[in-house]
């Protein structure tokens, strides 16, 4: 399909860059497709842009690849944009993981509410209204943001909203989470197990689920994860939800735990609802480490990436990622059913209108076509309100750069609320704000302020490591873990969640 133009903003992310590519030229009439790629790391833009080069040489496909550090010249004239940034790096991640600890606030991951998240909205979103401002100006008309980067609801809302760019938000929890709950029912062929989800995004729920069109129980699932010998001990708190709600939490069980009030609060409680066999169960810092890990490997095995791009592109071995199917349905009327991030507008009867939901609908030629009147049980829309409210004041503080609305914000987050007294709230978020001030343009004009009264403060603060902290690994050791084949993901894969 010539003509047909696709900008990654953040492709030096690069094994997701890559699978995301791949999936699309998967596709025989997207193979045609320009794909310009752009990154303020212009070592990782190499990288990528030389993988992306062999496979489509290898392949014998027309497409094309351009890399350009030049963020406006790569949206010039696109059709869709993908944003993959991490505004800020591993370097404010590690700040929206060790300035709470300081005040008791434990995360596992941090990138889509509590401090962590919250703060990584106020970065992203200033980025991502500039994103969309040269979409307007440069994209192709109509062109489509699609946007995987966390935290996932406020980015999106923030482009709706603010920015003024048609956007879907996509994450890929709700298919691990199936796969997860195929495997405790014994379901061996994916296609027999059928399953609706809705919710918001990273709180979303499986509310109706079918194998073979039999409709599984609450009772029947949490008898299935009861019994099951290793997922019983690493989902604790998914299971303990399931217990009382009588509802599957797509989430895993360390995100999970972050966004409920109940689980993290108390350092001597922590132990007993994770599981430290992956940092996905609910390590603190897990998400962080892993990153680093990634970070620091990815030398190591970018000539294993650069030999791979050899081998013939597989549709078989197409990823359930959504991009590249919301892309097939959209230009060919393929169509294409999947869980969608969009404003809600009353399609979840029981969330505010205004709210970015996570729910089913499908995709064709005539855009996206989502399920309404789907209502939540009620135990499960609390929290989701709950956190709604936190990220609805989140965007209007990274949009306005209001700092009195901003530590509101981070007052009103469950795990912060249940943790941290208001004084202590005021001081983090003045110290966060000092911290990651080159990744904050909106709180310019605060940050001087913010200083002084850090530097007039008596809120006590400590330095701790976290309940359940794991260092990060060297090369050498994750080497080794390789050859002893305790390495079972690989930490790029990671990069983007």
């Amino acid at each position: 399909m010539s003509g047909l133009r696709i900008a990654i903003i953040g492709a030096g992310s690069v094994g997701f860059t890559r699978t995301l590519v791949r999936d699309i030229l998967c596709v025989p009439e997207l193979q045609g497709a320009e794909f310009v790629l752009t990154d303020i790391n212009a070592h990782n833009l190499a990288m990528v842009r030389e993988i992306l080069e062999r496979m489509v040489a290898a392949n014998g496909l027309p497409a094309r690849i351009v890399a350009t550090p030049d963020r406006r010249e790569a949206l010039t004239g696109a059709r869709y944009v993908v944003n993959l940034t991490r505004i800020g790096g591993l370097e404010a991640f590690a700040e929206d993981i060790r300035i709470p600890l300081r005040y008791g606030v434990d995360q596992c991951v941090g990138d889509t509410l509590c401090a962590g998240g919250i703060m990584y909205g106020q970065r992203s979103i200033a980025a991502v209204l500039d994103f969309c401002r040269d979409i307007r100006e440069v994209a192709e008309p109509g062109a489509r943001l699609i946007n995987y980067a966390n935290p996932m609801a406020m980015n999106t809302w923030a482009a709706i909203d603010h920015g003024g760019v048609d956007t879907i938000g996509l994450c890929h929890g709700i298919q691990h989470g199936a796969r997860q709950m195929a495997q405790v029912l014994g379901v061996e062929n994916p296609d027999d197990l059928e399953y609706v989800c809705t919710g918001i995004n990273h709180q979303t729920w499986y509310v109706d689920v079918r194998v073979k069109g039999r409709k599984i129980s609450g009772d029947e699932l949490l008898a299935a994860y009861e019994r099951h010998p290793v997922i019983s001990s690493q989902e604790k708190v998914r299971i303990d939800v399931l217990r009382r709600f009588g509802v599957y939490s797509t989430e895993s069980n360390g995100h999970l735990s972050e966004y409920l009030p109940w689980y993290r609060k108390r350092p001597e409680e922590i132990g007993r609802w994770i599981d430290m066999s992956d940092w996905i169960h609910g390590e603190t810092g897990g998400y962080l480490r892993v990153c680093t890990e990634g970070r620091n490997w990815f030398e190591e095995e970018f000539p294993q990436f650069l030999a791979s791009s050899d081998k013939p592109i597989d549709p078989a071995r197409r990823s359930t990622e959504h991009a590249s199917y919301i892309i097939e349905a959209l230009e060919t009327g393929r169509v294409y059913r999947g869980h969608f991030n969009v404003k809600n507008r009353g399609l979840v009867t029981n969330l505010p209108e205004d709210a970015i939901i996570e729910t089913t609908g499908f995709v064709d030629r005539f855009g996206l076509n989502m399920v309404a009147g789907l209502t939540l049980p009620d135990a499960c829309a609390t929290p989701c309100i709950a956190s709604i409210n936190v990220q609805r004041m989140a965007v209007k503080a990274a949009v306005t750069g209001d700092v009195g609305l901003l530590k509101l914000a981070v007052l009103n987050d469950p795990l912060v609320g249940a943790v941290c007294t208001p004084d202590e709230v005021w001081q983090m978020v003045d110290e966060l704000l000092v911290a990651q001030a080159e990744w904050l343009p909106q709180y310019a004009g605060a940050i001087d302020d913010a200083k002084a009264r850090l530097a007039g403060s008596g809120v006590k603060r400590r330095e701790w490591e976290g309940a359940a902290r794991l260092p990060v690994r060297s090369v050498e050791e994750i080497r080794s873990a390789r050859r002893t084949g305790n390495e079972t993901v690989s930490p790029d894969e990671q990069i983007v969640a």
